[in-house]
């Protein structure tokens, strides 16, 4: 295995890991309402654990309000249920048709609470980041000592791999920065 065959699996692992905290952020509550707040919510459907988005249209029509119309009416109820199981903190109400959640205003403490969350999630995507450089670099250690590559490799090898790591831990504080600053905004 090459350097450059090292290098191209570990950007696409860190990529991963980047999208997967990524939308891990798009579900915290910020106070104003986004479809994507309820989408990956998971709907027992007829025996069946199905995500929100794949059972219903979802919108956002405002700031403080999201819509949920189910393709099946009789799902309603389930959907209420693992809204209800979620730690959103809103209660549904329907008219038999469509599910209607109100977002209610965030206090100071929960926002507060909200932002030390989005701070451990960063740090947690850090030390995903930091654990895949390990590896990469363990294997391009590993070439150099069984001599299928040069010394020299090994290094310009190691500071590529390095400027790959700084490219997503900048694009993770990116993400922190613009969450928090939202969550926090009155």
């Amino acid at each position: 295995m090459a350097v450059k065959e090292i290098l191209h699996n570990t950007e696409e692992k860190m990529k991963k890991a980047f999208e997967s905290m990524n939308r891990e952020f798009h579900e915290v509550r910020t106070g104003r309402a986004s479809p994507s707040l309820v989408e990956g919510l998971h709907i027992n459907y007829y025996e069946t654990l199905t995500m929100l988005k794949q059972l219903a249209a979802i919108s956002a029509p405002d700031a403080h309000l999201i819509v949920i119309q189910p393709w099946d009416p009789t799902a309603i109820v389930e959907i209420e249920k693992a809204i209800m199981k979620s730690n959103l903190g809103i209660t549904p109400s329907n008219d038999g048709k469509i599910i209607r959640l109100a977002v209610p205003q965030l206090s100071k403490e929960r926002r507060q609470e909200l932002a030390k969350l989005i701070h451990k999630m960063a740090e947690d995507g850090r030390v995903s980041m930091r654990t895949i450089r390990r590896d990469a670099k363990e294997a391009v250690e590993k070439l150099e000592k069984d001599k299928t590559i040069s010394e020299d490799d090994k290094f310009r090898g190691i500071e590529a791999l390095q400027k790959v790591v700084d490219k997503y831990i900048a694009k993770i504080d990116e993400l922190l920065r613009n969450k928090e600053k939202e969550v926090l905004e009155f």
